[in-house]
């Protein structure tokens, strides 16, 4: 996983964009050589933070594309600040990103 994160100021609020790079497999898919199902592996939840305030927790589940996008706009965070981003999938595995808001 990796997740890949800009922060810019626009009218006072912070519009935060997110790109996270994971498979989001279903578990419901076959492997085409082999036929055997191909286990689920998905992110189940993201957490944005900004000066260990937590701004947003999102659940998410198998139904969601693979590489998903985020976007969000928050309050209060100023320019120059710094927004935290992570995650964690249905195996355990964990990712964070990180944007300096400009």
């Amino acid at each position: 996983m990796a997740i890949k994160c800009k922060a810019k100021m626009k009218d006072g609020m912070v519009e935060v964009k997110a790109l996270m790079k994971h498979a989001m497999e279903t578990g419901l898919r076959k492997d085409s050589k082999t036929g055997e199902p191909i286990p689920a592996h998905h992110i189940t939840e993201i957490t944005c933070t900004h000066n260990g305030n937590e701004l947003l927790r999102c659940n998410m589940g198998p139904a969601i594309s693979k590489n998903p996008y985020l976007s969000f706009t928050v309050s209060g965070p100023k320019a120059g600040d710094t927004i935290q981003l992570s995650s964690i999938d249905n195996m355990g595995e964990t990712d964070s990103g990180e944007a300096v808001i400009k």
